[in-house]
C-alpha cells in the first residue's frame, strides 16, 4: 500500500496524574486510610473494595465519595469518577473548605479526561473565583479553553499560572506541550525558553526540554539518567521518542514493550509503541499495541489510539474493517478534517 497516512500523537502530560497520590484530612477513619494507601501504590479496584466497606461501616460520606472518585480516575473510568465527585461535593454543609477546593480540582480534571471540557472550564473558574493563586487550576482552564477554540484565554491563564508558579519547570514545559499540540508552537516556544532559564531542573526536565529543542543527544543522556532514577511512564515515554527522532526506533520499540510487560495498561505507551511498531512496518504487531491501548480505556488517548487503529488495518490491507471503524469513528470525533479524507478512500475501496 503506497500511501503516507499520518499517525496520531497524544502527550502523555496531562495534568492530574500527580492528583492520585491524594491529600489526607484530619478527620479520615481507617478504612479510608486504608484506601488510600492502595490508591497510592496503584491497586485502585482494591481501594474501590475498601471504601466499600469503609461507607457500610459509616465513615464519612464526602471523603468515601472522594475516594471512590480518586479510585475511579485511577481506573480511567472519568465519567464514574465525576459522578462519585459531584456527589462528594453535595455531601458540602455549605462551607467551603480545603476538602471542597480539593474535590473540585479532581472534578475538573476527571471531566476534562471525560471530555467535557465546557464542564471543566466551569469547574476551574468556580475554584478560581474563591481561590486566584491556584497555579493548577489556571492551567487545566487554560488546558479546557484551548480545546474550546479560545486560545486568547487560555493564554491569559497559562501566564497566571506562571505567575503564581514561576519557578516551576514542569509547568512552563506543559504549557509549551499544550500550546504546540493545539497547534500554537510557535509562540509556545516562549515559554520553552523561559524555562531554560531556569536553574533548579531535574535529569527529566532538561530531558524534555532537550527533547522539544531538537538536542536529541543531550535529551538522551538525561533521560537515561532519569530512568535510573526511576522508570516512570513519562521517562519511558520521551526516552524512547528521543531514540525514535535519533534513528534507533528498534531500542525505542523494546524500552516501550518492557515497560508495557510490567504496565499493562499505560495507553500512552501502547500508543507510542505502535507508532513504532508502524514506523518499522510491523503493522500487525502495531495493531495489537493500539488494541492493547484501547482495552485500557484512557480517554485522554483514546482519540489517537482509534485513528491509529484504524491506520493499522489499512497498512494490513483490510479496507472493510478500516471503513466500518472510520464510520464508528467520525461518529465520536466528527470534527477531524484528516480523518474524513480518509474515510472518502475508504470508502472508494
Amino acid at each position: 500500500m503506497k500511501r503516507s497516512l499520518k499517525l496520531s500523537f497524544l502527550s502523555a502530560a496531562i495534568m492530574g496524574t500527580a492528583l492520585l497520590a491524594g491529600c489526607s484530612f484530619p478527620h479520615e477513619e481507617k478504612g479510608v486510610k486504608e484506601a488510600f494507601a492502595l490508591i497510592e501504590t496503584g491497586e485502585y479496584k482494591k481501594a474501590m473494595a475498601k471504601l466499600d466497606e469503609a461507607e457500610k461501616n459509616g465513615e464519612d460520606a464526602q471523603l468515601v465519595l472522594r475516594g471512590k472518585g480518586i479510585a475511579s480516575m485511577g481506573l480511567s473510568d472519568y465519567e464514574g469518577a465525576v459522578g462519585y465527585l459531584e456527589k462528594a461535593l453535595s455531601e458540602s454543609d455549605g462551607h467551603v473548605t480545603g476538602l471542597e477546593y480539593d474535590i473540585s480540582e479532581y472534578l475538573a480534571v476527571a471531566q476534562y479526561r471525560s471530555g467535557d471540557k465546557e464542564g471543566a472550564e466551569e469547574t476551574c473558574s468556580a475554584v478560581l473565583d474563591l481561590d486566584n493563586g491556584n497555579a493548577q487550576v489556571y492551567y487545566l482552564r487554560g488546558k479546557a479553553e484551548l480545546g474550546l477554540g479560545k486560545k486568547e484565554s487560555a493564554v491569559d491563564d497559562f501566564n497566571a499560572a506562571i505567575a503564581a508558579r514561576s519557578k516551576d519547570p514542569d509547568l512552563y514545559i506543559n504549557i509549551y506541550e499544550s500550546m504546540r499540540n493545539a497547534g500554537y508552537e510557535e509562540e509556545g516556544n516562549s515559554y520553552l525558553k523561559s524555562a531554560m532559564e531556569l536553574t533548579s531542573l531535574n535529569n527529566y526536565q532538561k530531558g524534555r526540554l532537550y527533547f522539544w529543542r531538537g538536542e536529541y543527544e543531550s535529551a538522551r543522556d538525561c533521560l537515561e539518567t532519569a530512568q535510573k532514577e526511576g522508570g516512570r511512564p513519562e521517562v519511558v515515554l520521551y526516552l524512547g521518542r528521543t531514540y525514535e527522532a535519533l534513528g534507533d526506533t528498534s531500542y525505542a520499540a523494546q524500552l516501550y514493550r518492557n515497560y508495557i510487560k510490567e504496565n499493562p495498561g499505560d495507553a500512552g505507551i501502547c500508543n507510542q509503541l505502535g507508532i513504532c511498531e508502524m514506523t518499522n512496518k510491523n503493522y500487525q504487531e502495531a495493531l495489537d499495541a493500539f488494541e492493547q491501548g484501547i482495552a485500557a480505556n484512557d480517554n485522554e488517548t483514546m482519540q489517537s489510539l482509534k485513528y491509529n487503529e484504524i491506520v493499522a488495518y489499512e497498512y494490513l490491507s483490510d479496507f472493510k474493517k478500516a471503513a466500518v471503524l472510520m464510520e464508528t469513528y467520525l461518529k465520536t470525533y466528527p470534527d477531524d478534517e484528516t480523518a474524513k479524507r480518509e474515510y472518502a478512500f475508504l470508502a472508494s475501496r
